[in-house]
């Protein structure tokens, strides 16, 4: 089978998979961040986009969110649905590994992506998770979990291990904290990297309006 088709094959695999989800981990996320990861690979030399691109449409399937925490679900996933395609070892094995590494383990913890290929779909998969799509997937996923919008009370935790950051069950507002606002400068490829500025400014000024109007402080001068 040609690498397009085996594309075209999984692309379609993917999103009847992932269609019309509600947490924010839907097919558009994917498509989305299919897309970031081509425009990357297009400015970064060398990477094997055949790779990137299976990388990036499968990231999501499996994932341990939603899998009681279970992080060998999406790799093994992966696995079969590579081997079904009778895909080499080789390329089998470099995707597998993307898959399990790419998610975000906390702020005091690093994601270490020994190769281009899975540089490159790390960071698109975060460029996702910032800017006005960022907040808009933040929301969904929290109100998905039931969480709370904000309390003041409740103060961000900077995790130092995989286990207690993907265990809190802490409000929404904390998450920008204890991840978005840090992937700006976790990106890894300078073409990300000039993505991430304009998002990350993007939250910063949401957030800005989010506490002025929480505490009331946002009302027009009067003349």
């Amino acid at each position: 089978m040609q690498q397009q088709a085996i594309i075209d094959k999984t692309a379609s695999y993917v999103k009847a998979q992932l269609e019309g989800e509600g947490s924010g981990h839907d097919w558009w996320h994917i498509f989305r961040v299919w897309k970031n990861a081509l425009y990357i690979a297009s400015h970064e030399k060398g990477a094997d986009t055949f790779i990137v691109e299976l990388a990036a449409l499968l990231h999501d399937i499996g994932d341990h969110k939603f899998h009681n925490g279970d992080e060998t679900v999406g790799p093994r996933m992966v696995r079969e649905w590579l081997e079904k395609l009778q895909l080499d070892e080789e390329i089998i094995a470099a995707v597998c590994a993307i898959v399990s590494g790419l998610s975000y383990k906390g702020a005091c913890t690093s994601s270490a992506m020994p190769t281009l290929e899975g540089r490159i779909v790390q960071d698109a998969d975060r460029l996702d998770a910032i800017g006005a799509i960022g907040i808009a997937r933040t929301f969904a996923y929290g109100g998905h979990k039931g969480r709370e919008l904000y309390n003041p009370a409740i103060k961000p935790v900077l995790h130092d291990n995989f286990d207690t950051y993907k265990s809190s069950t802490a409000p929404t507002i904390n998450h920008f904290y204890e991840k978005l606002l840090l992937l700006k400068d976790r990106m890894h490829t300078l073409t990300a990297r000039q993505m991430a500025e304009k998002r990350h400014r993007y939250m910063e000024g949401f957030l800005a309006q989010f506490y002025a109007e929480w505490n009331a402080t946002d009302y027009p001068e009067q003349t």
